[in-house]
């Protein structure tokens, strides 16, 4: 089950806006198809990716832990 959040080009500007806390994220290619579900400190994650061109797309989600963050990707990345 996919993230139910808006894609956001995956961008600088994009990243600088993303919170600074842990969550999932999910990487989708230019038709909206997801292509991977991660987990960790946001803002870390994403600069990472965007450095290694992994996706076009972007959408997060916020959690209260890094745990949190890591089952929530588990469960999302079993539905795919």
């Amino acid at each position: 089950m996919p993230l139910s959040k808006p894609w956001k080009p995956l961008t600088r500007e994009t990243i600088a806006s993303v919170p600074d806390r842990p969550g999932v994220y999910e990487l989708g290619d230019d038709d909206g198809v997801v292509v991977s579900v991660a987990a960790g400190p946001l803002q870390d994650e994403l600069k990472s990716v965007l450095a290694y061109g992994d996706g076009e797309q972007v959408r997060w989600q916020t959690t209260s832990s890094l745990d949190h963050a890591n089952r929530l990707a588990e469960k999302h990345r079993s539905r795919l």
